[in-house]
């Protein structure tokens, strides 16, 4: 009785895996048209996706390398620790505003757990935390800042800002200030020194 009913259904659940394999081969062939992408000059210029991935790490940490750069230098800056950490909020803002696609690159990748995370935390996250959070630690514990968590403060800066601009399009549905990129910027900023 079970065979019977197995060998009934067997055509359905063929005809079902058919439909799954051409929606995901469909959806492969329109990303590749979207977004400009072969996977035989993937394989032919990085050798793997995995390869693609960590070249893209790269680019990114290079771009944010200047950026990292001015903001440890605030550490011996003749700025009050606030001021240096407000300076560093403002040079992380005008970053994300320049390369909003690194925000949701973020996005995306801090979901990887594994190799993927181990080498965007050491490209990329470890340098710019560890030079964004001495500062923030530093204000922290000399009064200038309100007492909290330097992590935690970090994480919610960094991720609020980035995601912000990044997702600015989104928040276009309520508002349109992220069609006012100057505006936009200005109130992002103002609104990130109000809540420190």
């Amino acid at each position: 009785m079970q065979r019977d009913r197995r060998l009934r259904r067997a055509p359905e659940k063929r005809a079902a895996g058919i439909r799954q394999a051409r929606i995901r081969r469909n959806q492969r062939a329109r990303d590749r048209a979207r977004f400009g992408v072969d996977p035989a000059l993937i394989s032919h210029h990085f050798g793997s996706k995995e390869a693609l991935w960590i070249a893209v790490v790269e680019q990114i940490a290079e771009q944010a390398a200047p950026m990292i750069e001015s903001i440890a230098a605030l550490r011996t800056s003749a700025l009050s620790l606030r001021q240096r950490v407000e300076q560093a909020l403002a040079i992380f803002i005008d970053k994300v505003f320049r390369d909003p696609d690194i925000g949701m690159f973020f996005s995306t990748a801090a979901t990887e757990q594994g190799e993927r995370l181990d080498v965007l935390a050491e490209r990329l996250l470890r340098p710019f935390h560890d030079v964004f959070f001495a500062l923030l630690a530093d204000a922290i514990d000399a009064g200038e800042l309100k007492p909290n968590d330097p992590e935690v403060l970090f994480a919610l800066l960094t991720n609020g800002i980035s995601k912000t601009v990044s997702y600015g399009h989104v928040m276009s549905i309520f508002s349109k200030l992220p069609q006012q990129q100057a505006k936009f910027k200005r109130t992002v900023l103002a609104t990130v020194l109000s809540m420190l």
